[in-house]
């Protein structure tokens, strides 16, 4: 391997074109000539409740994103509720909010087609949907394409550009140039390597602009990364990757892919003998669960992004319970341990009671205006869209070890973009 230049499969899709099929693929979900020209709102005199849909991935492999939904959104419903709901004021009265969660199966043309129902069937007034960009991204392209407002969070914001522009979907997570790669290089910097990066990316949304942004911008920051190309979901064999790794004395691993597909390279590293002095791994690392699932004590000393946490210094808009409070009541509640989508999930409901409350109105344009102005602290912090529609959240480093409460813990590692989050360990080399 020519050690300047970085290997490409002849096969794989560059970003743009990716994101362009799976845009098409949403939109073309049912025919055409099935589809109706215009998407109004239910007659306002008819109305009883306004109606939020939810597509989520409560089952297949992004289901541990989808866990805590049901619980967040109880939870924020009965808040949004408890005075009576909005006022609109065409009618007159105030409207209770209710949702319809429908399950995406973790499958991105699954949840076109569920948008596409909950727009042309049950009418919603506004989606809220999270969860990368499986999810995000074709429901994004079908409420453009029927000019429903939308928000969503938790997932990279180069994928959701990629299908824009926007009109009425609007978006808040981070940047993979503008934070992932600031924050996982820092984390790199703070264990001696030889700066040479394995990278493992699935062929999907996330992989293919994680991948093209490290390799520009990792590369201009001294990195030499070594890239087999993307794989299919439910790959069973890595160890072409992985010897890879090994005949050019790789040191720092960076991976992007989902939780059942890293639990089977990462014991395969183990058994084939490759062990980085740093691992640091996007979306699939993000959760407890998975820290357990992949036994022993495998998961000791893997980096990766920390987005929310108890620690974040921020609180709710409708109720002002802060980030700890709110991990302490799911705790109380569940038993379970936090995880960062907690916030976000939480978040959604925020953005939507502040936009609904402006607007109040069930006219879907008053709507969309309302969420372009913007301009909201919330649990996971300031939220304010921008031209292109979308606004960046913060982000931090963190690392797995073995914990004092609970069998794993995250520990906030590397906080220098935003120092007022405070770090809860130092990164220390696997």
């Amino acid at each position: 391997m020519d050690k300047k230049k970085v290997k490409k499969n002849v096969g794989t899709l560059n970003r743009r074109e990716f994101v362009k099929k799976t845009a098409i693929t949403a939109g073309s979900v049912y025919a055409a000539s099935t589809l109706p020209s215009f998407i109004g709102s239910a007659q306002a005199a008819d109305r009883d409740h306004i109606l939020i849909g939810r597509p989520n991935p409560s089952t297949g492999p992004l289901a541990a994103f989808g866990e805590g939904t049901p619980w967040a959104d109880e939870i924020a419903v009965n808040e949004i509720n408890k005075a009576g709901g909005i006022m609109i004021k065409k009618l007159g009265k105030k409207l209770p909010i209710k949702i319809k969660t429908v399950d995406t199966q973790s499958n991105p043309t699954k949840a076109a087609e569920v948008a596409s129902q909950l727009i042309l069937k049950d009418k919603v007034d506004l989606m809220l949907f999270y969860h990368t960009p499986d999810t995000v991204n074709p429901i994004s392209s079908i409420c453009e394409r029927f000019k429903v407002p939308a928000i969503s969070l938790d997932s990279p914001l180069e994928p959701w550009l990629e299908g824009g522009p926007y009109k009425w979907a609007f978006h808040a997570f981070w940047s993979v140039e503008k934070d992932i790669v600031p924050v996982y290089t820092g984390i790199w910097d703070q264990i001696e390597t030889n700066k040479k990066v394995g990278i493992l990316m699935a062929n999907d949304p996330d992989g293919v602009a994680w991948s093209e942004v490290f390799k520009e911008v990792g590369a201009e920051k001294g990195y030499e990364l070594f890239d087999k190309g993307r794989f299919p979901y439910g790959l069973q064999d890595f160890s072409p990757f992985i010897n890879d790794w090994k005949e050019n004395n790789v040191e720092i691993l960076l991976a992007n892919l989902i939780p059942p597909d890293f639990i089977t390279a990462w014991r395969q590293c183990q058994r084939l003998g490759f062990k980085p002095k740093v691992a640091t791994v996007g979306k699939a690392i993000l959760f407890p669960s998975v820290a357990e699932a992949l036994g022993g004590d495998l998961a000791k000393g893997l980096s990766t992004e920390v987005w929310w946490s108890p620690h974040h210094p921020f609180k709710s808009s409708m109720s002002g319970v802060t980030a700890q409070q709110f991990c302490d009541r799911w705790t109380q509640d569940t038993g379970k341990v936090w995880t960062q989508p907690l916030g976000f999930k939480y978040a959604g409901y925020e953005l939507a009671f502040d936009v609904l409350t402006r607007a109040a109105s069930l006219d879907k344009e008053e709507i969309r205006e309302a969420i372009a102005q913007t301009e909201l602290e919330t649990i996971v912090g300031k939220i304010k869209f921008n031209d292109q529609n979308y606004s960046r959240t913060p982000l931090v480093g963190g690392q797995w070890n073995k914990g004092e409460k609970w069998p794993w813990e995250i520990k906030i590692t590397y906080n220098e973009p935003y120092p007022n989050i405070p770090k809860t360990g130092e990164t220390f080399s696997m």
